[in-house]
């Protein structure tokens, strides 16, 4: 891969964009088989001091790299803007094309970001869907940039700056009526709702589904947003009520209500393990014996079933079900140019679940 770069202090958009420009004529004069990308705009706002990790992890998306993006680190005390502009791609091979990415990294002072949309408004690809990403809050970010964005993407499990899951999910509600939201959580909950949704895919297994009264859902102790949100994907799909949980030390338990005055019980709990996300989840019917439970394990999930009463206990392996947290991104940069139908139902379910 080879690549060329701009730098400047102090400088502007337009001479931001000017640059970039000027380097992408320049590789197709050298070579016409170079073409930029052209699908998505990505904006990261992050603090100077976390700027490497975040683009490290911007790094290690895999093939969903946005074809422009640009990076505003906001440090404390600046006032001007400095600036560095890389376009890089493979060299085409004979009779093929070179497809070019361009990153833009910008150091900006506080002050800046409440007009961040005059900032970034020159330098976007136009004509392209932009997706906005603010991974250390900075809610000031989105009043001003709203207006330019198509999606944005956010974590409901980064709850450090918010008082509980109640604000997270709140935030996300409210930026859903703004915006398309792409929710870090709940790409962490796909594993676990397409393996579950599987096991009932069988008509002899739906009817199982009228009967559950007990769900159980582990979690890490920072991913309570996404063991929400896959409480809230099952309520929503099953039609069920969900009525407040309550708890302490991060454990959570109540119930939803389906049919008048059947019950589910809920139990959300924390465990120990590595990374964030779903540890495991177990549902059952205790009227048939029945329960079926998946957890996390390597390579996979390890999935355990008993049928009935009368049934042994069954145990298999899934293989492939984790991407990992550079997977997760990755997928939420991909999700920024698609629609998940079923997001909103299970952000709605999941508020209600909230103590």
């Amino acid at each position: 891969m080879s690549q060329d770069r701009w730098t400047e202090q102090d400088t502007t958009p337009e001479r931001i964009e000017s640059a970039l420009r000027e380097m992408l004529h320049d590789r197709h004069a050298q070579n016409d088989a170079f073409i930029p990308a052209r699908v998505l705009n990505l904006v990261v706002v992050c603090d100077r001091d976390w700027k490497g990790e975040v683009a490290n992890r911007l790094e290690r998306v895999g093939r969903y790299h946005a074809s422009r993006t640009i990076l505003c680190a906001v440090q404390d005390g600046r006032t001007t803007l400095d600036a560095v502009a890389v376009i890089s791609g493979d060299d085409p091979e004979v009779g093929g094309l070179g497809v070019l990415l361009e990153q833009v990294e910008i150091d900006l002072g506080p002050d800046q970001v409440t007009r961040l949309d005059t900032i970034i408004d020159p330098i976007l690809v136009s004509d392209l869907p932009t997706l906005l990403w603010s991974p250390h809050g900075h809610r000031e970010v989105f009043d001003a940039m709203l207006g330019r964005v198509d999606v944005v993407l956010l974590d409901t499990d980064d709850l450090d700056d918010v008082e509980g899951p109640a604000d997270g999910l709140a935030q996300a509600a409210d930026l859903l009526e703004r915006a398309y939201v792409v929710d870090l959580a709940w790409l962490r909950t796909t594993p676990w709702r397409e393996r579950l949704a599987a096991s009932f895919d069988r008509p002899a297994r739906r009817e199982l589904l009228g009967c559950l009264d007990e769900v159980e859902v582990r979690h890490h102790a920072s991913s309570i947003g996404s063991a929400l949100l896959l409480a809230g994907w099952l309520s929503s799909c099953l039609d069920w009520s969900p009525e407040p949980l309550e708890g302490t030390s991060g454990r959570l338990q109540g119930m939803a209500r389906h049919d008048g005055d059947l019950e589910v019980s809920f139990e959300l709990e924390p465990v120990g393990q590595d990374v964030p996300g779903i540890a495991g989840v177990t549902v059952g019917c205790e009227d048939r014996g029945f329960w079926l439970s998946l957890e996390r394990g390597r390579g996979g999930l390890v999935a355990r079933q008993r049928l009935s009463a009368d049934d042994p206990e069954r145990e298999w392996q899934i293989l492939g079900a984790s991407r990992g947290e550079y997977g997760i991104l990755g997928e939420g940069v991909r999700q920024a140019l698609l629609r998940d139908p079923t997001y909103t139902s299970a952000l709605g379910a999941a508020r209600r679940f909230c103590p």
